[in-house]
């Protein structure tokens, strides 16, 4: 199916979607844009909580609150959904008990990729997890910070931090 039918198609069923800069397929001249970006599509805190309850996984907050405008709270607001996906596919691969200590609040590093924007979530370190993380995955070699990076198969990356593990959801890991 083409890629204009398929957005077709979502965006008549009513999915939210957001389409980051370069996602016009043409230049007002004419001439080819780059690439697209993904299309990504963003869920509230409680659609969030209730998808992680449903698998198991619990989530912690420094500040014991959800505001995602306070660095010492755990929010989920505008997570993409692949993410949250994408913890559940951990969870069930795994068999770890995971415990979300960081989600879309404010005080993270930016960027494209980052935790605002929906593609971050931060898991406490438990042996079985980081046992699974560095056996199931291939390491991929240092972050400018030092953290070991790990990547999946299907391409997210977990990068270990000093007290956590910071994972980059690119898609939902086979989900």
């Amino acid at each position: 199916m083409k890629l204009r039918s398929v957005l077709t198609t979502l965006a008549l069923a009513g999915t939210a979607l957001f389409a980051g800069p370069g996602a016009a397929s043409a230049l007002a001249d004419g001439s080819p844009a780059a690439a697209p970006a993904p299309l990504v599509t963003k869920i509230s805190h409680s659609q969030a909580t209730s998808m992680f309850q449903s698998s198991g996984i619990t989530w912690s907050s420094s500040g014991g609150c959800s505001d995602r405008n306070v660095p010492t709270c755990t929010s989920f607001e505008q997570l993409n959904l692949a993410s949250a996906q994408g913890a559940q596919t951990l969870k069930s691969a795994s068999g770890c008990a995971l415990n979300v200590t960081g989600g879309t609040e404010t005080g993270h590093a930016g960027g494209t990729y980052s935790h605002w924007n929906g593609y971050k979530l931060d898991f406490g370190l438990s042996s079985c997890l980081n046992s699974y993380v560095t056996g199931a995955f291939t390491y991929i070699g240092e972050r400018g910070d030092g953290a070991a990076l790990y990547e999946s198969a299907s391409g997210n990356v977990y990068a270990r931090e000093s007290n956590h593990w910071d994972v980059t959801y690119y898609n939902c890991g086979g989900c």
